[in-house]
């Protein structure tokens, strides 16, 4: 299994949508959300998803498909 952790950041149009369930659903990856920041007009997430390399990449193309901005982090966003 593959861990990646990505800042996913979506406008206002996606803050009602359950993105990180659809994710489980349809890739059948493990989340961890690190710490996120919604609001209204906008939102953020650090997200940690687990599962095979295929299925975490094509998580990461679903959510800049609906409109989000994903970047990849390195280390571990608790320690600093």
């Amino acid at each position: 299994m593959a861990r990646i952790r990505l800042h996913v950041s979506f406008p206002e149009e996606l803050v009602d949508r359950p993105m990180v369930y659809e994710l489980v659903k349809q890739f059948d990856v493990v989340p961890n959300i690190r710490r996120a920041n919604v609001e209204a007009h906008s939102g953020w997430t650090i997200l940690e998803l687990i599962g095979d390399q295929d299925r975490l990449d094509a998580s990461v193309g679903y959510l800049e498909a609906l409109g989000c901005t994903v970047n990849r982090m390195e280390g571990d966003v608790l320690e600093g």
